[in-house]
């Protein structure tokens, strides 16, 4: 199995204009059967949020649409949480 993307990717939204304080995480995790999930979690910073789980065949395929998701999130104005101090 090819190597998966290490760590997860949390990524934040904050604008204190529009009272607007967001977050998105993404990860790849391996399931028991040979594939691979894709873990999104987003919500309002200080909430738990919300939970969706993509399984894919391989990790080329995960990987591939977690750079989309990531690009997706970052032109919409998302910054990594190590960036917004």
């Amino acid at each position: 199995m090819p190597k998966l993307k290490p760590g997860p990717l949390h990524l934040r939204r904050i604008d204190a204009t529009r009272n607007m304080r967001r977050f998105y995480l993404l990860s790849i995790q391996p399931t028991l059967f040979g594939g691979v999930s894709l873990i999104r979690n987003w919500g309002r910073i200080g909430t738990s949020g919300q939970v969706m789980m993509r399984t894919f065949e391989d990790s080329a395929e995960a990987g591939e649409a977690f750079e989309r998701l990531e690009r997706a999130k970052r032109r919409r104005g998302y910054a990594s949480a190590e960036e917004k101090v």
